[in-house]
């Protein structure tokens, strides 16, 4: 997923061609479509006029996750070894469908790009928009290694309504109940970005 050979995780999402980076912060021409069939949508970014549902409340618009977009079915990867810790279905309109939440012990990079920090911290994983039956074997506890297929990507009938893509989101505390809010108020942003670091931090340097 990521060009740089010296990265130690494996890619989330491997990327066989070239992948199309999202700029979500201005409304897209009409009937634009991306030119790959991979693409990449931004963390940290202010999303106007997408998030409509009732579940937004009409003021979250602020994306606080990593989304890697394909066709549907496209596999989703461990980035490295860790455990699951929740299978949910996030039912309402607009939000995240069949979700995976997987927890980790693992030194990560001191910053996007960077070298590795010398010590192990706990984190967990939030995936959205993901297959139900992609997922339905897991159960909580149950280990996996680097690279190992956790989950495919959903349908649009199944995901929440979105075009097929996974949401990734990082947290330094447990997911309640196996879910996570991945588009926050604008008056939230700095608190959120403290709680949910970067995630190119585990899946590369992409953009």
């Amino acid at each position: 997923m990521t060009s740089a050979s010296t990265f130690r995780y494996h890619p989330t999402v491997v990327f066989d061609g070239p992948y199309w980076v999202h700029d979500f912060s201005k409304p897209s021409p009409e009937n634009w479509e991306a030119p790959h069939i991979y693409s990449v949508g931004r963390y940290d970014e202010h999303r106007p006029g997408m998030y409509t549902t009732e579940l937004f409340g009409g003021v979250r618009n602020h994306h606080v996750g990593l989304d890697l977009g394909g066709p549907v079915h496209t596999p989703i990867h461990a980035f490295g070894a860790g455990e699951i810790a929740a299978i949910a279905i996030n039912d309402e309109d607009g939000s995240y469908g069949p979700t995976l939440v997987t927890k980790h012990t693992l030194c990560l990079p001191e910053k996007v790009g960077g070298p590795l920090e010398a010590e192990a911290r706990t984190f967990w994983v939030l995936y959205g928009h993901l297959s139900w039956d992609s997922i339905a074997h897991w159960k909580e506890g149950d280990k996996f290694d680097q690279g190992e297929v956790l989950a495919a990507m959903g349908a649009e009938s199944e995901n929440g309504g979105w075009p097929p893509h996974v949401h990734v989101q990082m947290a330094w505390e447990a997911p309640l109940d196996g879910d996570l809010p991945g588009v926050v108020r604008q008056e939230d942003r700095l608190e959120a970005l403290e709680r949910f670091p970067d995630p190119r931090l585990i899946c590369g340097p992409l953009y």
